[in-house]
Protein backbone atom coordinates (compact mmCIF):
# COMPACT_ATOMS: atom_id res chain seq x y z
CA UNK A 1 0.00 0.00 0.00
CA UNK A 2 1.25 3.48 -0.89
CA UNK A 3 0.43 6.76 0.87
CA UNK A 4 1.39 10.01 -0.83
CA UNK A 5 1.52 13.31 1.00
CA UNK A 6 0.88 16.41 -1.10
CA UNK A 7 1.31 20.01 -0.02
CA UNK A 8 -1.65 22.25 -0.79
CA UNK A 9 -0.38 25.80 -0.99
CA UNK A 10 2.64 27.11 0.91
CA UNK A 11 3.28 24.69 3.78
CA UNK A 12 6.00 24.54 6.48
CA UNK A 13 8.52 22.10 4.98
CA UNK A 14 9.85 20.98 8.37
CA UNK A 15 6.31 20.18 9.56
CA UNK A 16 5.77 18.11 6.41
CA UNK A 17 8.94 16.12 7.14
CA UNK A 18 7.71 15.39 10.66
CA UNK A 19 4.28 14.36 9.39
CA UNK A 20 5.84 12.01 6.84
CA UNK A 21 8.09 10.48 9.51
CA UNK A 22 5.17 10.15 11.95
CA UNK A 23 3.02 8.42 9.34
CA UNK A 24 5.86 5.99 8.56
CA UNK A 25 6.11 5.18 12.27
CA UNK A 26 2.35 4.78 12.74
CA UNK A 27 1.91 2.70 9.58
CA UNK A 28 5.17 0.77 9.06
CA UNK A 29 3.59 -1.51 6.45
CA UNK A 30 2.54 1.44 4.27
CA UNK A 31 5.04 3.14 1.95
CA UNK A 32 4.83 6.86 2.76
CA UNK A 33 6.22 9.33 0.22
CA UNK A 34 6.12 13.07 -0.42
CA UNK A 35 4.83 14.20 -3.80
CA UNK A 36 7.04 16.60 -5.73
CA UNK A 37 3.85 18.28 -6.94
CA UNK A 38 2.33 21.14 -4.99
CA UNK A 39 -1.37 21.72 -5.37
CA UNK A 40 -2.67 25.28 -5.28
CA UNK A 41 -5.27 26.08 -2.67
CA UNK A 42 -8.49 26.12 -4.71
CA UNK A 43 -9.75 29.69 -4.47
CA UNK A 44 -13.36 28.63 -5.07
CA UNK A 45 -13.27 26.80 -1.73
CA UNK A 46 -12.83 30.07 0.19
CA UNK A 47 -15.83 31.35 2.14
CA UNK A 48 -15.47 35.13 2.37
CA UNK A 49 -17.96 35.50 5.24
CA UNK A 50 -16.13 32.93 7.38
CA UNK A 51 -12.59 33.73 6.23
CA UNK A 52 -12.01 29.98 5.93
CA UNK A 53 -11.74 27.26 3.29
CA UNK A 54 -14.33 24.51 2.89
CA UNK A 55 -12.42 21.30 3.57
CA UNK A 56 -14.87 18.96 1.83
CA UNK A 57 -14.48 20.92 -1.41
CA UNK A 58 -10.69 20.80 -1.14
CA UNK A 59 -10.92 17.03 -0.59
CA UNK A 60 -12.96 16.69 -3.79
CA UNK A 61 -10.31 18.58 -5.74
CA UNK A 62 -7.54 16.51 -4.15
CA UNK A 63 -9.29 13.40 -5.49
CA UNK A 64 -8.19 14.48 -8.99
CA UNK A 65 -4.58 14.09 -7.83
CA UNK A 66 -5.38 10.60 -6.50
CA UNK A 67 -6.68 9.59 -9.93
CA UNK A 68 -3.43 10.75 -11.59
CA UNK A 69 -1.08 9.18 -9.04
CA UNK A 70 -0.20 5.62 -8.14
CA UNK A 71 -1.11 6.22 -4.51
CA UNK A 72 -3.68 4.18 -2.65
CA UNK A 73 -4.20 7.05 -0.19
CA UNK A 74 -3.37 10.74 -0.48
CA UNK A 75 -2.99 13.11 2.46
CA UNK A 76 -3.16 16.79 1.63
CA UNK A 77 -1.42 19.16 4.04
CA UNK A 78 -2.32 22.83 3.99
CA UNK A 79 -1.74 25.94 6.08
CA UNK A 80 -5.16 27.52 5.50
CA UNK A 81 -7.97 27.53 8.07
CA UNK A 82 -10.55 24.82 7.30
CA UNK A 83 -14.22 24.40 8.10
CA UNK A 84 -17.25 22.26 7.36
CA UNK A 85 -20.66 23.97 7.52
CA UNK A 86 -21.73 22.30 10.77
CA UNK A 87 -18.57 23.24 12.72
CA UNK A 88 -16.59 26.41 13.49
CA UNK A 89 -13.42 24.77 12.16
CA UNK A 90 -11.80 21.41 11.55
CA UNK A 91 -8.21 20.28 11.98
CA UNK A 92 -8.74 17.85 9.11
CA UNK A 93 -11.17 15.69 7.20
CA UNK A 94 -11.14 12.35 5.39
CA UNK A 95 -13.29 11.34 2.45
CA UNK A 96 -15.82 8.59 2.77
CA UNK A 97 -14.21 6.87 -0.24
CA UNK A 98 -11.16 6.08 1.89
CA UNK A 99 -8.71 7.45 -0.63
CA UNK A 100 -8.05 11.03 0.40
CA UNK A 101 -7.62 13.00 3.61
CA UNK A 102 -6.66 16.53 4.50
CA UNK A 103 -5.13 18.28 7.50
CA UNK A 104 -4.56 21.95 8.22
CA UNK A 105 -1.60 23.26 10.17
CA UNK A 106 -3.34 26.60 10.73
CA UNK A 107 -4.76 25.96 14.22
CA UNK A 108 -2.01 23.58 15.34
CA UNK A 109 0.59 26.27 15.99
CA UNK A 110 0.81 27.32 19.65
CA UNK A 111 0.97 30.96 18.52
CA UNK A 112 -2.62 30.67 17.26
CA UNK A 113 -3.65 30.32 20.93
CA UNK A 114 -1.46 33.16 22.15
CA UNK A 115 1.30 30.83 23.33
CA UNK A 116 4.99 31.07 22.51
CA UNK A 117 6.39 29.32 19.46
CA UNK A 118 7.00 25.64 20.25
CA UNK A 119 8.06 23.66 17.17
CA UNK A 120 8.09 20.34 19.01
CA UNK A 121 4.46 20.78 20.11
CA UNK A 122 3.44 22.02 16.65
CA UNK A 123 4.99 19.00 14.90
CA UNK A 124 3.51 16.62 17.47
CA UNK A 125 0.03 18.03 16.84
CA UNK A 126 0.50 17.79 13.07
CA UNK A 127 1.47 14.12 13.31
CA UNK A 128 -1.51 13.32 15.54
CA UNK A 129 -3.95 14.93 13.12
CA UNK A 130 -2.35 13.22 10.12
CA UNK A 131 -2.44 9.77 11.75
CA UNK A 132 -6.05 10.42 12.82
CA UNK A 133 -7.20 11.29 9.30
CA UNK A 134 -5.35 8.37 7.71
CA UNK A 135 -7.00 6.15 10.33
CA UNK A 136 -10.33 7.30 8.89
CA UNK A 137 -9.24 6.41 5.34
CA UNK A 138 -8.51 2.91 6.64
CA UNK A 139 -12.02 2.57 8.02
CA UNK A 140 -11.59 3.62 11.63
CA UNK A 141 -14.23 5.80 13.29
CA UNK A 142 -13.87 8.10 16.28
CA UNK A 143 -12.85 6.33 19.46
CA UNK A 144 -14.18 6.99 22.95
CA UNK A 145 -10.75 6.59 24.51
CA UNK A 146 -9.44 10.17 25.02
CA UNK A 147 -5.82 9.03 24.73
CA UNK A 148 -6.35 7.22 21.40
CA UNK A 149 -5.31 9.09 18.26
CA UNK A 150 -8.80 8.36 16.86
CA UNK A 151 -10.49 10.40 19.59
CA UNK A 152 -12.38 13.38 18.09
CA UNK A 153 -10.57 16.66 18.72
CA UNK A 154 -13.18 19.28 19.48
CA UNK A 155 -10.41 21.64 20.59
CA UNK A 156 -6.63 21.79 20.65
CA UNK A 157 -6.78 20.52 24.27
CA UNK A 158 -8.20 17.23 22.96
CA UNK A 159 -5.37 16.99 20.44
CA UNK A 160 -2.78 17.67 23.13
CA UNK A 161 -4.31 15.10 25.50
CA UNK A 162 -4.34 12.22 23.05
CA UNK A 163 -1.41 10.13 21.88
CA UNK A 164 -0.18 9.79 18.32
CA UNK A 165 -0.85 6.05 18.52
CA UNK A 166 -3.92 3.84 18.37
CA UNK A 167 -5.47 2.28 21.44
CA UNK A 168 -5.58 -1.51 21.61
CA UNK A 169 -9.14 -1.64 20.26
CA UNK A 170 -8.41 0.59 17.24
CA UNK A 171 -5.15 -1.26 16.52
CA UNK A 172 -7.04 -4.53 16.51
CA UNK A 173 -9.65 -3.16 14.09
CA UNK A 174 -6.93 -2.41 11.55
CA UNK A 175 -4.84 -5.51 12.16
CA UNK A 176 -2.44 -6.13 9.32
CA UNK A 177 -2.22 -2.48 8.22
CA UNK A 178 -0.08 -1.27 11.11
Amino acid sequence: MKLTLICIGNVDAEAVKHVLHGLSQAFPKIQCILSESIMSVPEDTFNQARGQYHSTRILAKTMDFVKRSEADIVLGVTAVDLYVPSLNFVFGEASSSGKVALISLFRLKPEFYGQTDDKRLFYERAVKEAVHEIGHTLGLVHCRNPSCVMFFSNSILDTDRKNSTFCKKCSTLQKGVF
